[in-house]
């Protein structure tokens, strides 16, 4: 009995109920994000299993606001929700760094440091002459893991800090040369070192 008295008491009504309706919203819509995301990155496994629970939890979140159609709080708490979750969902979309991009860099001609030490590093280039609108330019492509893409720029400013680069993202990938990670091997002295493959 003191159960359904506290459902149907104004603190429930105007503050817990908006509550669960804000975190279903945040979880729906951060489920929504990233399911589009593994369908532009071609994970079709993914996609269908996030679906499943996105509507699963945006049916719970609708119903409750239909059954309290004189509550404006739970309408500004929907609305908050979906606000919040379209954020969690890019920053998570941020730190998973699933995918691949592909990486443009237009340099002046004098780019033969920086195309060294990125092939040191191990990531596959494609280098081509070209002509900017005031001298003679090289054109460098990579298609790199999101993960190296941080290291990769780094490359970049430390030996031609004014490169132009745009960075896209690329749904798939046939062949190519990609960055090995690198592996940890233990010494005969029991030390560990950072060893490419």
């Amino acid at each position: 009995m003191e159960h359904f008295q506290f459902i149907n008491s104004d603190v429930f009504a105007w503050v817990i109920l908006p509550l669960l309706i804000v975190l279903a919203r945040i979880c729906d819509v951060s489920l929504d994000t990233l399911r589009m995301i593994f369908i532009s990155k071609g994970l079709k496994n993914m996609a269908p299993l996030l679906g499943f629970f996105e509507v699963i939890i945006w049916l719970l979140a609708i119903g409750q606001i239909m059954q309290h159609l004189d509550n404006i709080v739970c309408y500004l708490a929907y609305g908050c929700g979906f606000a919040l979750g379209n954020y969690l969902g890019m920053y998570l979309d941020e730190k998973l760094l699933i995918g691949d991009v592909i990486i443009r860099v237009i340099t002046g001609s004098d780019a033969i440091d920086l195309i060294g030490e990125l092939k040191s590093q191990n990531f596959g280039l494609t280098v081509v002459d070209a002509e900017g609108s005031q001298q003679k330019v090289k054109l460098i492509f990579s298609v790199i893991k999101r993960e190296n893409i941080e290291h990769f720029v780094s490359v970049i400013n430390q030996y031609n800090p004014r490169a132009f680069y745009t960075i896209e993202d690329v749904k798939s990938v046939n062949e190519g040369v990609f960055k090995r990670p690198r592996k940890r091997i233990i010494n005969s002295l029991g030390f560990m070192n950072n060893k490419g493959k």
